[in-house]
């Protein structure tokens, strides 16, 4: 039996904008200031958590001191000044949420802190595109039921397991597994290939 959908998620990082690796520079340089011993995984490891796993995990494994709060704090702060001076947008990502806006409702669903997705937004003009965003920070469980738009390797496997039709547009910086590939209903090259005719293929 064909599912109809009818709602589309976004994920924020990798999707909408180009930051992973600005999260991975903000936060190598603030492990590096406060005593944290970064090492080649923890980019990869910390990919798609939320902000409370992300930052348990550099105060347990990059050895900071500081509580896991004040570092989710820190480094977001600087996430956000990064993006006023120049935000990463992912070609074709205003022009393609403004189209299916007018095609379903849309949401974000993002483990950015929650400042960070109402900065983009901001920023981008895409406020009034989106129904609803959450911050994984702020709910227990993970994406609800509906269509997802994810890039990275956890984004992907964690949208199918929730049960949802997952449409992956692959990190190139940090290309996710052919496993994970394989549980998305739909691979596309770039948003600009993200239309409504494609969505309704599904």
């Amino acid at each position: 039996m064909a599912r109809v959908i009818k709602a589309l998620v976004f994920d924020l990082d990798g999707v909408l904008i180009d930051s992973e690796q600005v999260w991975d520079e903000v936060r190598e340089s603030y492990a590096g200031e406060n005593g944290g011993r970064w090492h080649a995984d923890a980019q990869t490891d910390m990919m798609g958590m939320n902000s409370r796993e992300w930052s348990r995990y550099m105060h347990d494994e990059i050895g900071l001191r500081q509580s896991p709060e004040e570092i989710s704090q820190r480094v977001a702060d600087r996430v956000a000044d990064v993006y006023r001076l120049k935000l990463p947008l992912l070609p074709g990502a205003v022009e393609t949420v403004q189209r299916l806006a007018e095609r379903w409702p849309l949401g974000v669903a993002s483990s950015s802190n929650r400042p960070v997705i109402d900065l983009v937004l901001e920023l981008a003009g895409l406020t009034t595109c989106f129904a609803v965003t959450v911050s994984a920070e702020e709910v227990r469980h993970g994406k609800p039921r509906c269509a997802a738009i994810e890039d990275s390797q956890n984004g992907i496997l964690s949208a199918a397991s929730a049960g949802m039709l997952v449409i992956a547009i692959p990190n190139r910086r940090y290309p996710p597994s052919p496993k994970a590939l394989g549980a998305a209903a739909l691979v596309l090259d770039s948003l600009s290939d993200l239309t409504p005719a494609t969505v309704e293929s599904l």
